[in-house]
């Protein structure tokens, strides 16, 4: 049995020793030339220290060693892989690799940790179906590509002041509570390894939110990316349609942007690895919110998307695809209203006008 009064305590001197390292690690980025200029593509108006995700990363496997209550057989491996992020992160913040290389490192890491901790996803269970077994050469690629498709999503959604590490935070604590309420016991140990990391974020935070005084940069968005990618596989490994849509909600935020960005790219024709101002910060910005209100409400959404990922373990099936469907249909008017694929580009909203047009002619008549 776990003391859960020093798990919570050791949660909380993570975030204090988050909060001391910070401002070190700030001065840092500064001497090796990890900083953010100004550009066309940047919101900052002046040079940011942009190495931030090394404190969150010192701080959290300084606890996962040192304080938690935590097998080395499961940190290490995830020490390994996380290291390989971080370095691919710092050399990038520092020298602004190419995206091949960028993605190299990530694979590496990716396969080292699926190796090392047996994460590949080996079953899968559809209802009304027999259970589906996946043979390796299946279920090895699958597994690496959800780490790099998560990492990466998480990676495109820092554009503003403390929006990646907050809704690292939600999506998280979403995951470290379904953890210890509605899995089994051997999966609590993954529960205190992310309210460990949630701790380290918490910590950094302060520093992070606007008007920043340091950013996650590639070191600390990759890294919370992997991580993310990571916690949620534990739950992953048999996969049924539940535990497959949980993480799916709970990453709502960057998933979507992610691929409402592949989707604008390729109606525009424009390359997938080519940057855009068209992500959902910026689109809400354009309507008007400001830097802080953009992140707040982002905030918000993410959590609307934990709150219904919370209500699937409490479902029964058919309520899940009730929720699935009513959640699939309120994200695409919401969408639609931000413009996130395009202002021209509303075909649910239009059909909905067009529908309410027809009522109105038939009253009318």
């Amino acid at each position: 049995m776990y003391d859960m009064y020093q798990v919570i305590v050791n949660v909380l001197l993570t975030a204090l020793i988050s909060v001391m390292l910070t401002p070190l690690v700030r001065k840092l980025s500064f001497k090796v030339g990890a900083v953010d200029v100004p550009n066309k593509r940047r919101v900052n108006k002046e040079t940011m220290p942009s190495m931030g995700g090394l404190a969150i990363y010192l701080t959290f496997f300084f606890s996962l060693f040192v304080l938690q209550p935590v097998q080395l057989s499961i940190s290490v491996p995830i020490f390994l892989g996380a290291t390989i992020v971080l370095l691919t992160g710092i050399v990038d913040d520092i020298k602004e690799i190419s995206p091949k290389a960028k993605m190299l490192g990530l694979i590496i890491a990716a396969v080292v940790i699926v190796l090392m901790n047996d994460l590949t996803v080996v079953q899968v269970s559809v209802p009304f179906m027999e259970d589906i077994f996946l043979p390796t050469w299946i279920g090895f690629p699958l597994t690496i590509f959800w780490i790099l498709a998560i990492t990466n999503s998480i990676n495109l959604i820092d554009g503003l002041d403390g929006l990646a590490s907050g809704v690292s935070i939600i999506a998280l604590t979403t995951m470290g509570i379904i953890g210890v309420f509605f899995l089994e016991s051997a999966s609590f140990v993954t529960s205190i390894i992310i309210f460990t990391l949630v701790g380290a974020i918490i910590g950094f935070l302060p520093y992070n939110f606007f008007p920043a005084r340091i950013y996650l940069g590639d070191t600390g968005a990759l890294f919370l990316g992997f991580m993310i990618s990571v916690m949620s596989l534990y739950g992953l490994k048999n996969v049924t349609l539940i535990t497959l849509i949980i993480p799916i909600v709970i990453l709502g935020i960057p998933i979507t942007d992610t691929v409402y960005a592949m989707l604008r790219r390729k109606l525009n024709k424009m390359p997938m690895s080519s940057a855009d101002r068209h992500h959902m910060h910026h689109r809400l910005m354009s309507l008007g919110l400001t830097h802080k209100q953009t992140v707040l409400v982002i905030y918000l959404i993410a959590g609307i998307f934990s709150m219904i990922a919370l209500l699937y373990p409490l479902s029964s099936l058919y309520g899940s695809i009730l929720i699935t469907i009513a959640l699939l249909i309120g994200l695409e008017i919401f969408i639609e209203l931000i413009g996130l694929v395009g202002e021209d580009r509303r075909p649910l909203l239009k059909k909905l006008s067009r529908f309410v047009d027809k009522l109105n002619n038939k009253d009318n008549k």
